[in-house]
């Protein structure tokens, strides 16, 4: 494409380096390269590794398997798998390859999907692998950098972006769930099936294992959690806030004897063949991790208890009380940026245009938002290689409202101040509001109550969809210009 004064800048020079082969790094080095331009992406493991990673692998899941739902019409995250999609996501291409049955979810096993991701950057010739820590600033001769290290970002690397920015960086801490594994599981007790036995990608209506609990069953377990012993904190860690997204099983019990009945144990849309005239006052699911289906998690059981505490407790659970567990819940800090007062609408530290971020550090928060994020930051890091310029994604759309909220969406309030930016999932009320909201169906009708609110996001997502397609049409085509 020819450069007009609308659409062109000065180039970068050299190529550009991505730190960190996590979700956002690996998509941010797929997106660049795929529009002709050299990257260096750079991952410290196995030199150096943290303490949630367990292997060397690009885009490992240290957390769940799930990219959560993928039902593009009315669920938001959906919407995102499909926007992702549309721009030919690395991460997506990966998940779709490599997807186990999780009923409405898309979940794959984190092996396959890793293994995936690594395959496809080592193949492509303008992407280079260089393994080694970046302790800290970049080179200044690196113009064109972006860090995507993720939430468990090494300290010197830290220390010197905190010096630029003279901000402390936010934190908070994210559990990670147990996975047991499936032969020792008393099917005897537990059975098969999705919540209304929902079909969804790969998958039956059956797809998830249910372990049902009486009212006494469940009392008991509730007390056990919060009476358990916990991992202890560090000093320096006391104040930091959990993200209300990933909650510690015991933190909910906490909160409330029956909180934890309308969360990750709620027991509706499920029928016990067992027992099927009986319906369980609680129930803990179990999701397939691997596509061998020999491993499953505990959906929703992100825990801080101790590993012993975890093994006792867990295995009071009806149809876990043999469980073998090939990986205990884990407790890791995150850290992240006040990304409204430090970024730029095109991810870069207004302190260091240079420098761009991607990813979990940025303040948003999952899988899918992580490496959306890393997406856009190819795409902006392209852009600046080239001289082609890109805006950014309309904000009616799932690209849009994520970046937004990164960026500029949140309020800062006088009483909450600076540390009052918290990560996000992606989610309908970060889009704007429909310019006249659907209130009737086909046959002239009124919508009430559930069908309006589904009519809603079924607007909002074609809405977005079709703008994406604009956005897509009228961005310039960089690779020709590389």
């Amino acid at each position: 494409m020819t450069e007009t004064p609308s659409n062109s800048k000065r180039a970068r020079r050299g190529p550009v380096h991505v730190i960190g082969g996590g979700l956002a790094g690996s998509e941010a080095a797929w997106q660049i390269a795929s529009r002709g331009i050299n990257v260096v992406l750079h991952e410290m493991r196995p030199h150096r590794m943290t303490d949630a990673h367990k292997t060397d692998g690009l885009a490992e899941l240290v957390c769940s398997n799930s990219f959560r739902s993928d039902d593009a019409s009315t669920n938001a995250v959906g919407l995102l798998h499909a926007e992702m999609r549309r721009l030919d996501s690395l991460i997506m291409r990966s998940a779709d390859a490599n997807q186990v049955p999780a009923g409405g979810a898309l979940a794959v096993d984190r092996d396959g999907f890793s293994a995936a991701v690594e395959a496809a950057l080592r193949a492509h010739p303008l992407i280079e692998i260089s393994r080694g820590e970046v302790a800290g600033l970049p080179p200044e001769d690196w113009d064109n950098v972006i860090v995507a290290t993720g939430p468990l970002t090494s300290a010197p690397l830290a220390d010197a972006i905190r010096s630029l920015t003279d901000e402390s960086a936010l934190a908070f801490f994210d559990a990670i769930a147990p996975i047991v594994h499936r032969d020792s599981i008393d099917m005897s007790v537990a059975w098969f099936q999705s919540r209304y036995d929902k079909v969804g990608p790969g998958g039956t209506g059956a797809d998830y294992i249910n372990c049902p609990l009486t009212r006494e069953q469940y009392e008991t377990f509730v007390g056990e959690l919060i009476a358990g012993q916990k991992t202890d904190f560090k000093d320096w860690e006391a104040s930091t806030p959990y993200f209300d997204g990933c909650l510690p099983i015991e933190v909910m019990a906490e909160r409330g004897a029956e909180t934890l009945r309308h969360g990750p144990m709620k027991p509706f849309g499920l029928t016990n063949p067992h027992n099927p005239t009986v319906k369980a006052y609680a129930v803990v699911q179990l999701r397939q991790d691997n596509k061998l289906g020999t491993l499953y998690n505990m959906v929703g059981f992100q825990t801080k208890l101790k590993h012993g505490e975890q093994t006792r407790i867990f295995r009071t659970i009806p149809g876990l009380t043999g469980a073998e567990f090939a990986r205990l819940g884990g407790l890791h800090r995150n850290t992240f940026l006040n990304s409204p007062k430090l970024l730029d609408p095109q991810l870069r530290l207004k302190a260091a245009p240079r420098l761009r971020f991607a990813g979990q550090m940025t303040g948003c928060e999952g899988y899918v938002e992580s490496a959306a994020i890393g997406l856009l930051a190819g795409l902006f890091a392209a852009s600046d290689a080239t001289g082609l310029v890109i805006g950014p994604p309309p904000p009616t759309t799932a690209f849009g409202s994520l970046l937004g909220h990164i960026t500029g969406g949140h309020i800062e309030t006088i009483d909450a101040g600076p540390r009052s930016f918290q990560p996000m999932n992606i989610n309908f009320g970060l889009f704007p509001p429909l310019a006249s909201a659907p209130t009737k169906k086909p046959d002239g009708s009124r919508l009430r109550g559930t069908e309006k609110t589904i009519a809603r996001k079924m607007a909002l997502s074609e809405r977005a969809l079709s703008d994406l397609d604009r956005w897509l049409a009228a961005m310039p085509q960089i690779a020709s210009a590389a």
